[in-house]
């Protein structure tokens, strides 16, 4: 028979005839056992950190897996079901609309990206839009062809990510002269560029008429006053 509040345990001396019941109480016992299956030959083969943290992963997802399938109609096989026809409705809006188009705003919002042209590759360029009657195609090359010609002269230092707009504000401090006109050109290559408007034959004649100004224009010569540009 155990004492209150401990275990006996069975320890036979050297030399001894019988048994002696030992009685050891409970919590040094519990001590002991734990202390013995701390030694490392146990737990050789336990999973490491990276597999415990992998597998507390899992865990979580199935939870949430789980949690789904109660919460949706039929269990998990109506998770099923409704995750198959939410990818077949992505991709049906995929194939409907296509890839979603970035509008470029920077560098490539006055020239094209794929790589410089000159000013009379633009000006050809509008020529072409302009006799197939793609008014809009026209300006935006016809504006390209007035920066890009001002930057070969030396007007405008060519710089990356230069909008319309800047390159007019630029190109007006040495043309005072034609600065409206330029504002008016950049407003109609924004308009057609990101306003979603369309061009028109009058617009097209307006900005090829400045085009062939400003290759005429004399600039103002820093310290020049307007009065002595003539």
């Amino acid at each position: 028979m155990s004492g209150a509040g401990g275990i006996i345990i069975t320890a036979r001396a050297d030399g001894a005839a019988g048994g002696i019941p030992v009685d050891t109480p409970r919590l040094p016992a519990r001590e002991a056992a734990e202390s013995e299956l701390s030694k490392p030959m146990y737990h050789e083969n336990d999973p490491n950190f990276f597999q415990r943290a992998l597998n507390e992963f899992w865990d979580w997802v199935a939870g949430i897996f789980d949690a789904a399938a109660g919460a949706a109609p039929g269990g998990p096989a109506g998770l099923i079901v409704l995750v198959v026809l939410l990818i077949g409705l992505g991709t049906a809006l995929w194939w409907r609309l296509g890839t979603p188009e970035r509008i470029p705003r920077s560098a490539d919002a006055l020239f094209d990206s794929d790589g410089p042209r000159s000013a009379a590759q633009h000006r050809s360029a509008a020529e072409t839009h302009a006799a197939a009657l793609r008014w809009t195609e026209a300006v935006q090359e016809r504006m390209r062809a007035i920066v890009r010609s001002l930057e070969e002269r030396a007007l405008l230092e060519p710089r990356p990510g230069r909008t319309a707009d800047e390159a007019a504000a630029a190109a007006g401090h040495v043309l005072p002269e034609h600065a409206p006109r330029l504002r008016a050109a950049a407003r109609s290559f924004d308009d057609v560029t990101y306003g979603g408007r369309t061009a028109d034959q009058t617009a097209y004649l307006a900005l090829r008429t400045l085009d062939l100004e400003l290759d005429e224009a004399k600039p103002l010569l820093p310290g020049t006053s307007r009065g002595a540009t003539g």
